[in-house]
């Protein structure tokens, strides 16, 4: 273990940052009860130099109950080889900025614990790898190819589109009509490629996020839309609920699970509607420790530095 008690959070700006849903900040005010030191930056900051990955960074310290909840002690740049910890905590998309930076921490991925591994992030882009579990998923295809969406609408009736590198519930729309191309291919311009999947009603009732760390299922919550939506992330309007999982999708969220702590990651965020993977299997930045916490009293960033630490 490095003598210093240091962490650095690779994130959004600072003020941007969501209080009362923040996940980072769980995480960040649970590492200061233990002592460490937190350096915060944005992949702006990085810097590749003289061998050494280094970043310009903000001392923080975050308050659970102040009405400002961090303040910034000094700035100081700071070589991320030398930290016990950097947690990956900046929101998708899921673009070359995000790739460039997973390279970057890589070169010191042997020296310095990240949080998730970069090489597994990068290679692990949070849609494209649920195609290792297309029978624990509902019909699915990704593609830019308006042909094939036709085809697939034909069979299917009812599908929703989603931007394959999107997050949060962002962009995600619904067709159970004749497929208008104009309008799919000037999305497909927008957002390249798209995952497409049959439509499952039972969204209504909610979705199930559960979450994971060190390859253990800690948690779930259930997201349930707001009336007229069929888009249950909470930053979209989803009402946060207690609920447990049934068999079926305890059984899917193991085999997940195993593959994840195969491939480094340890926190990651599954997403299950009526027993099916929705394909979101969400590694780069996962959210919903705080909502989690809210609704149960379990605060889950004690079980996520109880795992690092041993």
């Amino acid at each position: 273990m490095k003598k210093n008690k240091i962490i650095a959070i690779q994130g959004d700006p600072l003020n941007t940052l969501n209080r009362t849903t923040d996940t980072t900040i769980l995480l960040a005010l649970e590492a200061q009860k233990r002592g460490y030191k937190i350096y915060y930056y944005e992949t702006k900051n990085l810097t590749f130099l003289n061998g050494k990955i280094v970043s310009s960074c903000k001392e923080v310290v975050f308050f659970e109950k102040k009405k400002r909840f961090y303040s910034i002690k000094n700035l100081k740049t700071i070589d991320l080889s030398k930290v016990n910890f950097i947690l990956m905590r900046q929101n998708p998309p899921f673009n070359m900025d995000y790739i460039t930076a997973t390279f970057l921490l890589e070169k010191i991925s042997k020296k310095t614990r990240i949080i998730n591994d970069p090489v597994s992030v990068r290679n692990m882009p949070e849609k494209l790898h649920s195609m290792e579990f297309l029978k624990l998923m509902p019909a699915t295809i990704f593609t830019k190819d308006i042909d094939e969406i036709d085809k697939f609408m034909k069979k299917h009736k009812e599908i929703v589109i989603k931007p394959t590198h999107g997050y949060g519930g962002k962009n995600i729309i619904f067709l159970n009509k004749k497929l208008k191309r104009s309008k799919i291919l000037n999305y497909i311009n927008r957002h390249d490629q798209v995952m497409v999947q049959k439509f499952l009603p039972k969204i209504k009732l909610g979705d199930k996020r559960v979450f994971v760390i060190g390859g253990v299922i800690k948690g779930v919550i259930k997201r349930v839309p707001k009336r007229g939506s069929i888009i249950s992330n909470i930053g979209q309007g989803g009402i946060p609920k207690k609920t447990t999982l049934t068999r079926q999708e305890l059984k899917i969220t193991k085999i997940v699970a195993k593959n994840l702590k195969k491939n480094k990651i340890v926190f990651a965020g599954i997403d299950l509607i009526a027993g099916y993977l929705t394909g979101d299997i969400n590694i780069t930045s996962p959210t919903g420790l705080k909502n989690y916490k809210d609704i149960s009293g379990v605060n889950l960033a004690v079980d996520f530095w109880n795992y690092l630490e041993n």
